[in-house]
């Protein structure tokens, strides 16, 4: 079988990446990617043969992802909703996960003419998941580093959302005025000395994106206060969280005038946004 062929790739290099928990997966998305072409291809056409630079390429790119590198970092690009997102070590990689923080968002009964924010914006996922599927809305989408906010415009324009913009400040800091009727954040969760810092994809993406203080809160708890002088009266705050944060962060938003608290988990079975209303 020769070399150049899809099938002997496929198999040849699943095992080269059998550290991955996704090898197979990896491979398909790496040869999608140098080939220009959807994975059904992969299967349609498995004795088709890359040439030269086609096989080049591919082979650096396995090269990388045997060093760990995210393979959205090798493809500038992932998947998120119904979007294409270009990324960047900039930004944190959008996960599936974080699907369920949209979800919940788009659930609430909000004005036709509602204002929203997405703090810590990164890709602009978020932000650009809700004005796709609510066009009347006016999302604001913010990041704290100038790289991320211009990600994000690239998104915007590549997906051709026009009822997103996107500013560069520390979480509600840089918002105008009182009038959201929604925050909704996925900011840094994890602890700083959490192990899994060092492991994995992770290792890859921007601390500033993952981790916040002894016990992962400190940016919540920045978010919580904040969102109080940003929100209207009846506005939501929902956020994304570790599995065993739940309880502090209710308990956050209730010392903080939040009611209607509520903590959803995600289809794993563990706590992952938590979202209340802001009552005056």
């Amino acid at each position: 079988m020769s070399d150049y062929r899809i099938d002997h790739l496929l198999k040849q290099t699943t095992e080269q990446l059998k550290d991955s928990a996704t090898a197979r997966l990896d491979v398909e998305i790496l040869l999608c990617h140098v080939l220009g072409k959807d994975r059904s291809f992969l299967f349609t056409w498995p004795e088709y043969e890359l040439n030269e630079q086609q096989l080049s390429d591919f082979r650096r790119l396995v090269t990388e992802r045997i060093k760990g590198t995210p393979v959205a970092y090798l493809t500038g690009a992932r998947d998120f909703w119904t979007l294409k997102l270009s990324v960047s070590p900039a930004t944190l990689i959008p996960r599936p996960d974080t699907e369920l923080l949209v979800e919940q968002a788009l659930a609430k009964p909000l004005p036709d003419n509602a204002r929203v924010a997405d703090l810590g914006t990164g890709t602009g996922a978020i932000a650009l998941a809700l004005a796709s599927e609510k066009q009347r809305w006016a999302v604001t989408g913010v990041d704290k580093f100038e790289d991320a906010v211009t990600l994000a415009e690239r998104n915007a324009l590549k997906n051709r959302i026009t009822n997103a913009v996107f500013s560069q400040g520390s979480w509600c800091a840089s918002l105008p005025g009182d009038h959201f009727h929604m925050i909704v954040s996925n900011p840094p969760y994890i602890c700083s000395d959490d192990e899994h810092l060092s492991q994995g994809d992770v290792r890859f993406e921007p601390e500033t994106a993952l981790a916040s203080g002894a016990d992962g809160l400190d940016d919540i708890r920045i978010i919580i206060q904040q969102a109080t002088t940003k929100l209207v009266n009846g506005g939501w705050l929902l956020l994304e969280h570790g599995y065993h944060q739940a309880e502090s962060i209710r308990q956050l938003m209730g010392n903080a005038g939040f009611d209607k608290i509520s903590t959803v988990q995600d289809l794993s079975g563990h706590d992952r946004v938590t979202q209340g209303q802001l009552s005056n």
